[in-house]
């Protein structure tokens, strides 16, 4: 066991060289091919380039070098596309910060048997008026980058749970496309976390055509990830032990308190009161939809189209069963 493996325990150890394919013979190795690549992208500045950071992609991609690289590069070209997104991108931020405070996201104390930490998003939260979906979006890559600094969860991973409970039409018509597919380019193509689950609850047929919208911005393991429970909590259950969830999804937990995790970053800034209006931040989100759109390419828009007029939320003929909208129970890894 090399320094770079000093905080993973043996049980993950033996994980991390069962399913991540990781050897401590040949870490330091591994981590050099990697960087020798990043001479090949000059258009983009690695402002970080040490052995654990490098690490942390590696087994996000299973120690596949190319595509270690290739999730690296998109990592730092990401924040180089979307500036003003990063700027400020601290717990204090007025919006972060009351993004952070509404639950967004949530982290449970608890990890699920394989060791994975579960965020939760209660999505009824989202006050409007007060912060963006940037923000939110925001909020949760300064969490993941937080949380990403344990070892142990960049071997084992996450499990996130989006709670639709209450959440309007309305508050769902300002999640367009262009929003919905920032979130997948910064969390799906551009972050080094292993999404074990996404799983949604109680979500109303608004979700579901949204989901129709993004569907194909994600990638086939991605969608075999994600978990349409509706009402039906046992199915989550059978995936996720009710001992460890919060009463509002069926859990043993007493009901979630939304500012765990925000207290965990803001210490005691937390109290401290911030005037801040979503019209008040400098990202301009008309001008981040329209550069968005411009940057999509014909035969993107052709698909997205194709499956739904983006930023229109059709009601179905039929909805389908909560039943035949739950996802095949499968292994996860």
């Amino acid at each position: 066991m090399t320094h770079l493996q000093a905080g993973l325990s043996p049980e993950t150890l033996e994980k991390a060289k069962v399913e991540l394919k990781e050897n401590p013979e040949t870490l330091h190795q591994d981590i050099q091919e990697v960087r020798d690549m990043i001479i090949t992208r000059p258009d983009i500045g690695f402002l970080r380039t040490d052995d654990a950071f490098i690490l942390r992609f590696l087994r996000a991609r299973k120690f596949n070098h190319f595509e270690a690289f290739r999730l690296l590069a998109q990592y730092f070209e990401y924040r180089q596309q979307n500036l003003d997104m990063f700027k400020n991108l601290k717990p204090t931020d007025p919006g972060i910060k009351q993004a952070l405070k509404d639950g967004f996201p949530g982290v449970l104390s608890n990890l699920d048997k394989y060791g994975r930490k579960i965020l939760v998003l209660f999505a009824a939260n989202w006050d409007q008026s007060r912060y963006t979906f940037v923000d939110i979006l925001r909020a949760i890559l300064l969490s993941l980058e937080s949380m990403i600094e344990d070892p142990e969860l960049q071997v084992n991973g996450f499990i996130l749970i989006i709670d639709w409970s209450n959440f309007t039409f309305k508050q769902a018509s300002k999640l367009t496309p262009s929003m919905l597919r920032l979130a997948i380019e910064g969390l799906q193509d551009s972050f080094p976390a292993r999404f074990g689950g996404i799983h949604f609850v109680n979500q109303p047929w608004y979700i579901h055509a949204l989901y129709t919208v993004i569907r194909p911005f994600l990638k086939d393991k991605t969608r075999k990830r994600i978990f349409m429970h509706g009402n039906n909590l046992n199915s989550l259950h059978q995936l996720i032990h009710p001992e460890i969830l919060p009463s509002e999804l069926g859990g043993m937990m007493p009901p979630y308190d939304m500012g765990t995790w925000a207290r965990t970053l803001l210490d005691h800034a937390y109290d401290e009161e911030t005037d801040y209006c979503p019209e008040s931040y400098t990202l301009s989100v008309q001008d981040l939809e329209r550069d968005l759109e411009k940057n999509m390419s014909p035969k993107t828009m052709k698909r997205s189209q194709s499956v739904v007029e983006p930023g229109v939320l059709k009601r179905p003929d039929k909805v389908k069963s909560e039943e035949d909208n739950m996802q095949p129970l499968l292994s996860l890894d």
